[in-house]
């Protein structure tokens, strides 16, 4: 595979089922390079976390929306990500950055182990002999945590689900109109839901995230509140889903290390983190310069457009020895699977605690769980994935 070719395949439904061979041939033609609309691609791990870390560095906000895109808001799917703490730059982001971290805490984090125990149990029990994991486990336990964390009830956990499922299109730099149309209902009505979880917690606050944030000290705007709460939804599921998919295949892949943490639940956060470098759920991140810079000795000009390749950089072997082999083994893996830096994805750690518990029990309540047939990814860019993955539980 050559330079062009491997570029190409990326933007391929074919390319995107594996695209570690095209990172390969990328990251060996240079750690940073000009391509596609003046884009620069980063490939290693060293720059990646350079960039991510690098204050200098900004994220496409609304105002560079407006110069591209200047209907953008009227597709509420699209608005609603880009008012929200993803696309916002300081002082925006600092200030709602600072007031969603001051309640998204680590205690509160770690207070929901008993939730996420609980509804992985009661999921595992209810598998049948033969399903797909991701429709019984994989989406509705990352669904129902957040949902739980937000304070929504567990009725309407189904309803959110396919919402948010239709929002995270946007995501995407490669979507239809149908996916956008899509995207855009499933929004507007989050928005309204949202619009009345806010106002009944207003009224009658609960021990629930969405009662601190819309409490009046928060110091958010209503649009910042509603912007964040999707967001929190949306991207509360969406990486923990392919988080938990991705990893039982790997874990279904490797028995003999099925069985180490089958025996040793204690090993999890050091199998969560190869998992993640492994296979990273999300693959690619964008960043724009603020003023002009020296990358790899090529001079970048201010307003230059980077698209950072996570899954390259994750497996870069200047970083890793032996970067394609699964090994929970491996020491000091610090994977940029969730970015970096001002940016750093705020569920992290309840994405990390999910996948720390489900996995142990998972092979402890099902020992024969083994394939059941083909699994098929996503097909996606950004957002990597399995839509189905079938099992037998033994």
């Amino acid at each position: 595979m050559d330079f062009q070719s491997a570029l190409t395949s990326l933007f391929s439904a074919e390319g995107r089922q594996d695209p570690y061979p095209a990172y390969e041939v990328l990251r060996g033609h240079a750690p940073v390079f000009q391509a596609i609309d003046d884009r620069w691609f980063v490939t290693t791990h060293e720059l990646t976390s350079r960039i991510l870390r690098d204050p200098g560095m900004r994220v496409a906000d609304a105002a560079d929306y407006d110069g591209f895109w200047p209907d953008w808001r009227e597709n509420r799917g699209v608005a609603a990500i880009v008012r929200s703490m993803l696309q916002n730059n300081p002082p925006d982001h600092t200030r709602v950055r600072r007031a969603a971290a001051s309640t998204f805490t680590a205690r509160r984090v770690a207070a929901m182990r008993d939730v996420i125990t609980r509804q992985a149990g009661e999921l595992i029990e209810a598998m049948p002999g033969e399903t797909d994991f991701m429709t019984a486990f994989a989406y509705p336990l990352p669904i129902g945590v957040i949902c739980a964390l937000l304070g929504v009830p567990d009725t309407d956990m189904p309803w959110f689900r396919r919402q948010a499922a239709d929002l995270t299109v946007v995501l995407e730099p490669i979507s239809t109109e149908e996916e956008m149309r899509a995207a855009d209902a499933a929004a507007r009505e989050l928005e309204d839901y949202f619009i009345g979880l806010i106002a009944e917690r207003q009224r009658h606050p609960r021990e629930d995230l969405t009662s601190a944030l819309a409490a009046a000290g928060s110091g958010l705007t209503g649009s910042e509140l509603l912007a964040n709460l999707v967001l929190l939804l949306v991207a509360g599921f969406e990486t923990t889903t392919n988080l938990l998919g991705t990893g039982l295949q790997i874990l279904l892949d490797h028995p003999d290390l099925a069985t180490r943490l089958r025996s040793d639940p204690g090993l999890a956060p050091a199998f969560v983190e190869e998992m993640l470098r492994y296979d990273s759920p999300v693959q690619l991140a964008s960043r724009f310069t603020s003023t002009a810079v020296e990358l790899d000795g090529r001079k970048l000009e201010a307003g230059s457009a980077l698209t950072l390749l996570l899954g390259s950089a994750n497996r870069d072997p200047a970083r890793y020895p032996d970067p394609h082999r699964f090994d929970p083994d491996r020491p000091n893996v610090q994977p940029v699977s969730f970015g970096g830096g001002a940016h750093y994805c705020l569920g992290a750690p309840l994405a990390r605690l999910e996948a720390q518990v489900a996995f142990p029990l998972i092979l402890a309540t099902l020992p024969g769980l083994a394939l059941a047939g083909v699994p098929e990814r996503r097909d996606r860019l950004v957002l990597r994935g399995y839509a189905t993955l079938p099992v037998t539980t033994g």
